[in-house]
């Protein structure tokens, strides 16, 4: 709030929207949402500038606010920026086929820029040192470190080898990084950029929404879906995994995992 004021912005009060590695709040009444993160991410200043170059090429990406300077501003250890709020449009769930167009949009203009980003092998292995290290997974038992260790491996090596070096990618484009507004679908959160096929992306959308993205490799996909199931299970079970009710959701996701381990 104090950040806001002092670039001339009217704040009386703050409301959290979500909370879980990063703070997002609604600031009043000066309608800006703020995110906030810790200095240690590192990502914030990538995110700015990644923004403003994606929404230049016509990206359907959500907007830095047009009354301050687009920067970061670091204050007690942590990194803030200030992006345009968007008044939920209704319903909140976005028709398939919209959430396809605006992902293969999103993949036009990334297509255009050339930005330096970790493949998406280096975010599974990130994954695999998890489920490696016990002191950062204590509650893993044996028989599930064995599953996640096993399908990350071989769903790594496995889709790299088919895949390639592919393209700019979000990263996560899942539900809960895309906002439904009066323009449409915008994609937030992008600092999971990296680079990859476009099935690894479309694999942390729902479902139906592959159905209408064109020229899918439907084997690749299914891979995907698997291999994103397998990291964003192991990210439940680090000991500084802040999402509420995430120990929950990774035990369910186990049982998904080893359920499509024994169909394959």
């Amino acid at each position: 709030m104090s950040i806001a004021s002092s670039l001339g912005l009217a704040v009386d009060d703050a409301v959290v929207l979500h909370d879980s590695n990063r703070l997002t709040l609604r600031l009043l009444p000066c309608d800006v949402l703020a995110r906030v993160a810790p200095v240690a991410h590192q990502a914030a200043r990538f995110e700015v500038e990644l923004a403003q170059r994606l929404a230049e090429v016509g990206c359907p990406v959500a907007a830095l606010d047009p009354r301050v300077e687009p920067r970061v501003h670091e204050r007690d250890g942590f990194e803030v920026t200030l992006w345009t709020y968007y008044e939920p449009a209704t319903p909140r769930e976005v028709p398939p086929a919209d959430y396809a167009d605006a992902l293969q949009r999103l993949h036009a203009g990334m297509r255009e820029l050339e930005v330096p980003t970790p493949l998406f092998t280096d975010r599974v292995e990130q994954a695999q040192w998890l489920v490696a290290n016990r002191e950062h997974t204590p509650a893993l038992a044996d028989a599930d470190r064995e599953l996640l260790g096993d399908t990350l491996r071989r769903l790594r090596r496995a889709i790299g080898e088919r895949a390639g070096a592919g393209q700019l990618l979000h990263g996560e484009p899942h539900p809960g990084n895309v906002l439904t507004t009066a323009n449409g679908p915008l994609f937030v959160d992008l600092e999971t950029c990296c680079r990859g096929p476009v099935e690894f992306d479309l694999a942390h959308a729902p479902d139906d929404v592959g159905a209408f993205y064109p020229d899918v490799d439907r084997d690749l996909l299914r891979e995907c879906r698997i291999l994103v199931l397998a990291m964003i299970t192991t990210w439940r079970w680090d000991r500084g995994d802040q999402l509420p009710n995430g120990r929950r959701l990774g035990a369910e996701w186990l049982e998904q995992i080893r359920a499509s381990t024994r169909r394959s």
